[in-house]
């Protein structure tokens, strides 16, 4: 079992970004989350959504099939403390469409996570190359 914590973006990533409104779902947000859960992948819902639109947005997720390991926090339970402890949540790897280079599609996400594959920049700045990394990385 992997066990590595995945923190996901919601407006822009899961679905298209339409905030304060909830979006379309991007083409395969649903189906590559539930195969990573299926892999043994922890997903936590890391979003700038709070009150009623955090709870919207956590029950569209559900209704199309995801139950997070924590939302907002760092695993079910957790309770922020400002005084104590920084807002940044614990993940292995973070999902935004706001990475740098931007969102690249759930079907690289899911390769770049399962075959831990690394993006980078040619000389020209415009195209990105592929190449195996070793170890586990964020996104």
């Amino acid at each position: 079992m992997i066990n590595k914590i995945i923190a996901v973006d919601f407006d822009g990533t899961i679905v298209e970004d339409k905030y304060p409104g909830i979006g379309k779902p991007k083409l395969f947000a649903f189906e590559t989350l539930k195969q990573l859960q299926n892999e043994g992948y922890r997903l936590t819902l890391w979003t700038y959504r709070s009150g009623k639109m955090l709870d919207e947005a956590v029950e569209f997720c559900q209704k199309n099939g995801i139950e997070f390991y924590g939302i907002n926090n760092s695993f079910v339970g957790e309770e922020f403390n400002e005084e104590k402890q920084s807002r940044k949540i614990n993940a292995d790897i973070f999902i935004d469409d706001r990475n740098l280079g931007g969102f690249p599609g759930w079907g690289e996400v899911y390769q770049i996570i399962t075959k831990k594959i690394e993006f980078s920049l040619h000389e020209n700045g415009k195209e990105t190359v592929r190449k195996k990394k070793r170890g586990f990385f964020g996104l």
